[in-house]
């Protein structure tokens, strides 16, 4: 019979769980409540939220809001955020993940003690909420690395502090650390901060070991999801039976056969709810195949 795990250790990290639980307490008190962004890269739970009474908003419409109630998500915002809110009469519901606001402290004070000629680099997605609310800590003279091939753009006769976005991979920032440190010249300083959040680095070697105990992994994220997209490549180089669904409904049941082992997992921004009902879908398709998952594998 067919053996069904979802991974335990998928699913939200701490500052989305704090984020969803912040606007569905706020969405009760009836009033309107506007999100700038998406508040999670899966469209199945804005759509959820939207229905709730979230309404989703960009930055252009939020310039245009006064005396309203907004929700800053969890990937935090820059400073102009906050000036904008203060010059409209605008209600901040701030879910900034607190991991996020830490850097984003430590990047303005580090920025303040320095000298103009220092370059703050920030390893990380060009145009990623979290990149913005960092770059803007630094009136926006912070410099973004998305990867090791673009660091011919920094001067290495002057001094560097290199940060990283809290989701990017810890190998990553590891590889560009040392490059970046072997090109240093005459008496520039180069200082490295590991601000990558470990809740979401560990899920690395988890997923690693969970898709390798599978004989097929349906890895459940939104399509936007940039944590999504790492893990999933995760999955892909530990099991390459491992697919990418981005809605229960895209489970192709021809996978799955009888006496077969099926993992089910996702991102940081993946609701547990998510990964359940596939699981559920599995079951009700071929319920003579499934074995249930409380058993020990």
């Amino acid at each position: 019979m067919a053996k069904v795990e979802i991974d335990k250790k998928s699913g939200y990290c701490f500052g989305v769980t704090r984020a969803i639980k912040k606007a569905e307490e706020e969405l009760k008190k009836g009033t309107p409540l506007y999100c700038l962004g998406y508040i999670v890269h899966n469209a199945l739970e804005v759509e959820r939220l939207t229905k709730l009474g979230l309404i989703t908003i960009d930055m252009e419409q939020f310039k245009q809001l006064k005396n309203a109630r907004v929700l800053l998500r969890a990937h935090g915002e820059p400073p102009s955020t906050y000036e904008i809110a203060k010059q409209n009469n605008i209600e901040l519901i701030d879910a900034s993940c607190p991991v996020v606001l830490t850097l984003q402290n430590r990047i303005k004070k580090k920025d303040k003690e320095t000298n103009d000629s220092t370059q703050t680099v920030i390893y990380g997605k060009k145009g990623h909420a979290e990149v913005v609310g960092l770059v803007g800590q630094t009136n926006d003279r912070a410099i973004v690395i998305e990867d090791i091939d673009e660091l011919d753009k920094l001067d290495y006769t002057k001094d560097i502090h290199l940060f990283s976005q809290t989701t990017k991979p810890l190998d990553g920032f590891r590889e560009i650390s040392t490059e970046i440190e072997s090109r240093m010249q005459k008496s520039a300083q180069f200082k490295s901060y590991d601000t990558i959040c470990r809740q979401v680095s560990n899920r690395v070697p988890n997923l690693q070991e969970f898709a390798k105990k599978h004989d097929i992994v349906f890895f459940v994220a939104g399509k936007k999801s940039s944590n999504g997209k790492v893990l999933f490549e995760v999955c892909k180089k530990s099991n390459p039976n491992s697919y990418f669904i981005s809605n229960p409904k895209e489970v192709d049941i021809s996978l799955v056969k009888e006496n077969i082992s099926i993992g089910i997992c996702g991102a940081t921004s993946t609701p547990k709810w998510q990964m359940e009902e596939v699981e559920k879908i599995i079951k009700s398709s071929k319920p003579n195949l499934y074995l249930d998952n409380s058993e020990t594998f």
